[in-house]
C-alpha cells in the first residue's frame, strides 16, 4: 500500500495546460470513474484549481500506478503522457503526504496564506467520499491536513504578512475601513496586479466589482471573471461617488484623478471614508487627494514599503508553519505505520500456528499410544515454544511502530519469515 501525488501547478504549468484539466460539471462523474477504475488504484483523490491539478492516490505498486495515472491525465489533456511528463511533479510517500499538508495550508499557493485553497480541497475530498474513491487511508490523510491546516492559520500569522503590492492594498483597506463586507470596488484599469488585488479584495468580501478600462472588451473580460460590471472608461469618474474603494492602474502619462473629481462626493456619501490604490507609475491619482477629509491614497512607494516591512516577519511565519507541517507528517506517518506492523505481527502468529499444528500432528502419528492427558501437555509445550519464539520479534516490531526504521523491520520480518509467500515452505 503506497501514497503517491501526481499533478501540475502554476509553477510547472503555464495557463493553457492547466485549463485542460477543467472538466465539465456533466463529464465530471465519467472522468472519477475512469479514474477510480484505473488497475492498482485503491483510493483517489482529484483536485482541479485554476492554479493546479493534482491526484493523490493509494496504489498497490508506485512505478507501474505512476505510469497508468500519467498516461491516463494525457489522454484527458488530448496528449501523451510523454508529452505532459514535463509539466508534472510526482511526490511519493513521505513527500506525497507533506505536499498534500503544504497546499491546504497555503504554503503553496501563487498567493501565500490565500484561504480559498482549503475549501477546495475539503470539496475535492468531499467529492471523493460521496464517490466512495476514498478509503481508511485517505479519510485519515484528509482530517489530519485539514487540522494541520487549521494550526497553521491560528498558531502563525501567515496570512496577515502582505507580501505583495496589491495583497498590501487590501490589507490597508482593511485596517483603514475595517470589515470589507458589502463594500464595492472600481478597477480603474485592467492589468494583471489590478486583478490580482481585485481577488484579495473579492475574498474579503467586497460585494461588487467595477471595470473601466480603455479597451472594453478587456474590461467585460475581467469584469465577467471577477463577476463584476464592466463600464466605459470615460463613465469612471462618474461612478466615483458610488464605490469605497478605488484602484487605479493605467498606463497614463498624467493623473488621471484629481481633487476636483471629488468635490462634494465625500458629503454626498455622508463622510464614509473613501480608499485610494494607485499602484500606476507613472501615479494615476493626484496625491492632493489626500487632503480631503476621510479619503485615503496610497501609492506603489507607499505600499512596497508595507511589504518590505512585513517580509522578515513573514519568512518567521513561514518556518512555524514548516514546523507545523513537518509535525503532522510525523503524525500521520506513525498511524500508516501501525497499520503494517499489526498486520504483521497477526500474519506471524498464524504462520508460527500453522507450523506448530502441522508439527503436533505429525508427532503424534509416532505416538500412538499418547494418552489425553500427554496430548495435551505436547499441546502447552509447543505453545510455549512458539510463545518465546515470537516475544522478542513482536516486541521489536512494535517497538519500532511509528519510527522512521518501522517499516524496515516489517520488511524484514516479512521476508524472514516468508510471510508474503503464498505458500509455506517445509
Amino acid at each position: 500500500m503506497e501514497i503517491i501525488l501526481i499533478g501540475l501547478s502554476h509553477k510547472t504549468a503555464p495557463v493553457e495546460i492547466r485549463e485542460k484539466f477543467s472538466i465539465p460539471a456533466d463529464q465530471m462523474g465519467d472522468f472519477r470513474s475512469r479514474l477510480a477504475g484505473l488497475a492498482g488504484v485503491r483510493e483517489n483523490m482529484f483536485l482541479s484549481t485554476c492554479n493546479r491539478m493534482e491526484v493523490l492516490s493509494v496504489v498497490e505498486d508506485r512505478e507501474e500506478s505512476a505510469g497508468r495515472i500519467k498516461d491516463f491525465l494525457g489522454g484527458v489533456a488530448g496528449m501523451s503522457g510523454d508529452e505532459l511528463t514535463p509539466y508534472l511533479y510526482v511526490c511519493k510517500g513521505e513527500e506525497a503526504v507533506a505536499h498534500l499538508f503544504r497546499v491546504t495550508a497555503s504554503l503553496d499557493s501563487m498567493v501565500l496564506g490565500e484561504p480559498q485553497i482549503l475549501g477546495q480541497v475539503k470539496e475535492a475530498y468531499r467529492q471523493a467520499v460521496e464517490n466512495k474513491a476514498a478509503g481508511l487511508v485517505l479519510n485519515k490523510l484528509f482530517h489530519r491536513s485539514f487540522f494541520v491546516a487549521k494550526r497553521v492559520r491560528t498558531e502563525t500569522k501567515i496570512a496577515s504578512q502582505a507580501v505583495s503590492v496589491s495583497f498590501a492594498a487590501v490589507e490597508l483597506a482593511k485596517k483603514i475601513m475595517g470589515s470589507l463586507n458589502d463594500k464595492r470596488a472600481m478597477l480603474v484599469g485592467a492589468g494583471e496586479m489590478s486583478e490580482l488585488a481585485a481577488r484579495h479584495l473579492i475574498s474579503q468580501g467586497v460585494r461588487e466589482i467595477i471595470v473601466a478600462n480603455r479597451t472594453h472588451s478587456r474590461a467585460l473580460e475581467l469584469a465577467q471573471s471577477l463577476r463584476g460590471k464592466a463600464i466605459p472608461f470615460a463613465d469612471f469618474p462618474g461612478m466615483l461617488k458610488d464605490v469605497d474603494i478605488v484602484l487605479s492602474s493605467t498606463g497614463s502619462a498624467h493623473y488621471i484623478i484629481h481633487k476636483e473629481h471629488l468635490t462634494g462626493i465625500i458629503r454626498a456619501r455622508k463622510n464614509k471614508p473613501m480608499f485610494f490604490i494607485d499602484i500606476a507609475v507613472p501615479r494615476d491619482v493626484d496625491p492632493a487627494i489626500n487632503e480631503i477629509e476621510n479619503v485615503y491614497v496610497y501609492d506603489i512607494d507607499d505600499l512596497q514599503g508595507v511589504v518590505e516591512s512585513n517580509k522578515e516577519d513573514r519568512r518567521k511565519e513561514i518556518q512555524k508553519a514548516e514546523e507545523i507541517v513537518r509535525q503532522g507528517v510525523e503524525a500521520f506517518q506513525r498511524w500508516l505505520s501501525s497499520l503494517e506492523v499489526v498486520p504483521t505481527i497477526l500474519e506471524l502468529r498464524q504462520r508460527l500456528e500453522k507450523i506448530r499444528q502441522r508439527e503436533v500432528e505429525k508427532t503424534l502419528t509416532l505416538l500412538k499410544n499418547a494418552s489425553k492427558d500427554e496430548r495435551k501437555i505436547l499441546d502447552i509445550l509447543t505453545q510455549s515454544i512458539i510463545n518465546k519464539i515470537l516475544h522478542h520479534p513482536i516486541s521489536l516490531l512494535k517497538h519500532q511502530e511509528g519510527r522512521g526504521e518501522g517499516k524496515l523491520y516489517v520488511d524484514l520480518t516479512r521476508k524472514i519469515f516468508h510471510l508474503d509467500n503464498e505458500e509455506e515452505d517445509d
